[in-house]
């Protein structure tokens, strides 16, 4: 089922980024996850996101209107969301955009979508040339091991599908995709530790503890005293914590290999062949699962990709658990 849902809009600013030589002009796109709807969290969101000057946002986890909204207002952008608030089912994505968004679309297939929806909107880039954009939050549920990889090799084979009809069209897939790429590192024992060292700084010092930095986890394990110790010992086990990181990375597969085979191109992987550009959690990241996928139009304008990892005074898990990710796309 694919309904056509229109978001709120504000007033657009300047169409585009441009440079003001020999009359080039970069789109900037940028993807974040902005963790629980970014709520109480405004501030923050503005200055980092801000600090990347994007002309195109993608935002997974936009569970609150209010600040989607505020977002928009304050970055001079329109907006357009999947949906309303209303469900914790769904997976809430929004764009912010500089550029005139003239298309919007919610891809709804609750029997295979486990987040229900993905988003598609499209914009019009200065020439009346047009670029559409799809965001997408992949199932997580690594409690289910392998099984896990699968349901979300099944979305990026529905996402393919999708995306078929702007085949030989510039066209972008974003978002938080809860996989690593084929080959790349997941360093799940330094996620164990960090996980040890929040739990002791809120028994030290629950005041100044961030509630939103894996909380849940914590209490999780908290309540737990063997699995606490079980955790304990295997981040003090040079050996153990390579066999985590190694199964970390084979539990957090899921489909990319699939975008490569149909041409996308992997904007950070392209720019930056030997960087590890590690996107989670902020704090202390130990993988890289948030993307911009280009199309093979699209990526021939490709000119940079970076992880904003702080801006305006901003740093780091100050504003969410996930770091944006922001490619440029440059045109003469």
């Amino acid at each position: 089922m694919i309904e056509c849902l229109l978001g709120y809009s504000v007033t657009s600013g300047n169409f585009s980024s441009l440079e003001g030589m020999d009359n080039q002009y970069v789109t900037r796109i940028l993807c974040y996850n902005i963790l629980g709807g970014g709520t109480h969290r405004v501030d923050q969101l503005t200055k980092l996101i801000g600090s990347a000057h994007p002309d195109i946002v993608g935002l997974v986890e936009a569970t609150d209107p209010q600040v989607i909204e505020e977002l928009a207002q304050r970055l001079g952008m329109q907006f357009s969301v999947n949906g309303q608030a209303d469900s914790e089912k769904r997976t809430h994505l929004a764009v912010l955009s500089r550029l005139p968004i003239v298309q919007v679309q919610t891809h709804s297939h609750p029997d295979i979508f486990t987040r229900k929806d993905i988003l598609e909107v499209c914009v019009e880039e200065p020439g009346e040339r047009q670029l559409t954009l799809f965001v997408v939050h992949l199932t997580s549920r690594f409690h289910k091991g392998r099984q896990s990889n699968l349901i979300r090799r099944g979305e990026v084979q529905e996402i393919l599908r999708i995306m078929a009809d702007k085949q030989g069209m510039q066209h972008a897939l974003i978002g938080d995709f809860n996989s690593v790429a084929p080959g790349e590192p997941v360093r799940g024992s330094s996620l164990l530790r960090s996980l040890l060292q929040l739990d002791q700084l809120h028994k030290e010092k629950p005041a100044l503890f961030v509630p939103y930095a894996n909380l849940s986890i914590v209490r999780s394990f908290r309540r737990h005293i063997f699995l606490r110790k079980i955790l304990q010992t295997i981040v003090r086990s040079k050996v153990l914590s390579a066999l985590v990181d190694t199964m970390s990375s084979v539990y957090a597969q899921g489909g990319i290999d699939l975008l490569f085979k149909a041409g996308y191109i992997d904007c950070f992987r392209q720019v930056n062949p030997h960087s590890l550009g590690f996107t989670y959690p902020a704090s202390a990241p130990i993988g890289r699962v948030d993307f911009i996928f280009a199309s093979p139009e699209l990526a021939r304008r490709l000119s940079n990709c970076n992880i904003v990892t702080e801006g305006k005074g901003i740093s780091e898990a100050e504003a969410s658990d996930h770091l944006p990710v922001c490619a440029e796309f440059a045109d003469a």
